[in-house]
C-alpha cells in the first residue's frame, strides 16, 4: 500500500507484507525502482508516523523491540539513520505526532467503550506521559490530530452526549473547548498543510459528510457542484490553493476531483468505473429503517434489483457488516452490484452494535454476540417479507469477518429462518464467496 511521497524529492514509502501474513514492513523506493525495506526483521509489523516540520524526518512505529508494543523511531530523510524517541514499555498506542517532533499523543484504550488519552514530551525522556483525559465512567476518547504549530491537540471523545465530537487540547494552559458537534458522530478533524483550513466530516445515516471551514475568516469553504457520494481522502497542495479528494457512490468508485480553492474551478481527474459496464444497469441504495423483535429501529441500506416488481418478485440476501462494531454504508461495492445484477435484492443491515447511531445504540449488543443482533437479522427477513417485489419464500444472509459469524450464528442457532448463507471470505483471495 502507498503511503506518501518524499517532500523533496521523487522516492516514496510504501508498506507491504510477507505471502499474506500482515506483518507489514515500511519501504523506500527510489526514482530507479530500487527499494530498501526501512524496517528488516522476522516477525516484526511496522507503520508511518508522520513527517516532521522541515521535512529532515519522519517517524516510524514498530514492535521489533517487543511484538506487545510499538516504540516510536525519528528517521533521517537523508541516508536513514534512527532513532528511538518513546520506548513504549505500557501497552500505549502512538496516535499522532506534533510536526516539531516533541509531542507524541499516546491512546490508551481499556474496553470498547472507555479510552484515554496521554501526551509525552519527547524532550523529557524518562518522564511519564502526562493523563489529559482524567475521567470517571464509559467515555472514549481518541487522538485525531495536532495543530500546525504543535501547540494543540485535537481529538473525538463521546464525553459530552450521545455521540463523538470534537475537542481541543491546548498544551500550555491545558484548557479544552469543543471545536466540532453535530447530532451524528464526528469521524475526524485535521488541517491542511499551514493550518489554513479545517477538515472535519460527520457520519450521517450512513453516509460522510464534509465540512471545510477557512479558519482566518470561520466561513465554510464552498464546494463545487458534485455527483452525489461521499467526499474523502482530502487533501491540500503545500500551497494551500488547492485540493484534491475522491468522491464514491453506491453507483460508482472513488474518483479523484481537484479543487482551485480561489477561483472555485473543479475538475475531475479520473473515471474509475470499468468503461465495460453501463452505470445504468448499476443500483442506487436507500437508507430504511425496519423494527427489531423488541420494537428497536434498525438503520439499514436497501438495495432493489432493476428486474424486481411486484409481478416479478426477487430472492433476497440479508448483508451483515464486518467489525464486530463496523456500519453498513453507501458507496460502491462491487460484489453488490455483481449479486443485484444476477438478481438479487440486499438489505445491509445495521443491527444493533453497529458504529455510526450513537453510543447507547453501539452497545447495546455488548456481551450478546449472537443474541440480539441475530434476532434483528432474523426480523430483517420478516422486513423483507413484507415487500412486495421480494419472494418472500427466498432470503439468505451473507457477510465476512464478524458478518461470518452471524452467517454461521443464524445457521446454527435459527436454523429455519434462512434458506441459505454465505461466508465473504477476504483473507487469502479478495472478494471470493464461498
Amino acid at each position: 500500500m502507498a503511503v506518501s511521497w518524499f517532500p523533496k524529492d521523487d522516492r516514496f514509502l510504501y508498506t507491504a507484507d510477507q505471502g499474506g501474513n500482515e506483518l507489514n514492513h515500511l519501504y523506500v523506493q527510489d526514482a530507479d525502482g530500487t527499494t530498501k525495506d526501512l524496517t528488516p526483521g522476522e516477525n516484526l509489523k511496522a507503520m508511518f508516523g508522520g513527517w516532521s516540520e522541515d521535512k529532515k524526518h519522519f517517524w516510524v512505529l514498530t514492535n521489533e523491540r517487543d511484538p506487545q508494543h510499538f516504540d516510536v523511531y525519528q528517521y533521517a530523510t537523508d541516508g536513514y539513520e534512527r532513532k528511538m524517541i518513546l520506548e513504549n514499555k505500557d501497552s500505549w498506542m502512538p496516535a499522532d505526532i506534533s510536526r516539531d517532533g516533541r509531542w507524541i499523543a499516546l491512546d490508551k484504550p481499556r474496553t470498547s467503550a472507555d479510552s484515554d488519552i496521554y501526551l509525552y514530551d519527547t524532550t523529557a525522556p524518562g518522564t511519564p506521559p502526562k493523563h489529559i483525559t482524567a475521567h470517571e465512567g464509559n467515555i472514549q476518547y481518541t487522538t485525531s490530530t495536532f495543530s500546525r504549530d504543535s501547540k494543540t491537540l485535537y481529538y473525538l471523545t463521546d464525553a459530552h452526549g450521545e455521540f463523538t465530537q470534537g475537542w481541543s487540547y491546548d498544551i500550555a494552559s491545558g484548557e479544552q473547548a469543543p471545536v466540532v458537534e453535530a447530532d451524528w458522530d464526528v469521524m475526524y478533524v485535521t488541517f491542511s498543510e499551514n493550518g489554513r483550513y479545517r477538515v472535519s466530516a460527520t457520519n450521517e445515516d450512513a453516509r460522510t459528510v464534509l465540512k471545510v471551514v477557512d479558519t482566518q475568516s470561520g466561513e465554510s469553504l464552498a464546494l463545487p457542484n458534485l455527483p452525489e457520494g461521499d467526499i474523502t481522502g482530502v487533501r491540500f497542495s503545500a500551497s494551500e490553493t488547492r485540493m484534491a479528494f475522491y468522491v464514491n457512490s453506491d453507483t460508482s468508485p472513488n474518483n479523484l476531483h481537484v479543487l482551485e480553492v480561489g477561483s472555485g474551478e473543479h475538475r475531475k481527474l479520473t473515471n474509475s468505473l470499468n468503461p465495460k459496464i453501463a452505470r445504468e444497469v448499476l443500483v442506487d441504495g436507500e437508507v430504511v429503517r425496519y423494527k427489531s423483535y423488541d420494537g428497536l429501529e434498525i438503520p439499514s441500506v436497501l438495495y432493489r434489483p432493476h428486474s424486481a416488481s411486484p409481478e416479478t418478485p426477487v430472492p433476497a440476501l440479508v448483508m451483515v457488516h464486518g467489525g464486530p462494531g463496523g456500519q453498513s454504508r453507501k458507496g460502491y461495492r462491487a460484489q453488490n452490484q455483481h449479486l443485484l445484477n444476477h438478481g438479487y435484492a440486499i438489505l445491509a443491515v445495521n443491527n444493533r452494535g453497529s458504529s455510526g447511531y450513537g453510543k447507547t445504540f453501539y452497545h447495546m449488543d455488548d456481551k450478546k454476540h449472537g443474541d440480539v443482533d441475530l434476532k434483528d437479522c432474523v426480523w430483517a427477513r420478516k422486513y423483507l417479507e413484507s415487500l412486495d417485489w421480494v419472494d418472500g419464500s427466498k432470503v439468505g444472509i451473507i457477510g465476512g469477518s464478524y458478518g461470518g459469524y452471524m452467517v454461521a450464528a443464524a445457521l446454527a442457532f435459527e436454523p429455519d429462518v434462512f434458506d441459505v448463507g454465505a461466508v465473504s471470505y477476504t483473507h487469502l483471495r479478495a472478494h471470493e464467496t464461498y
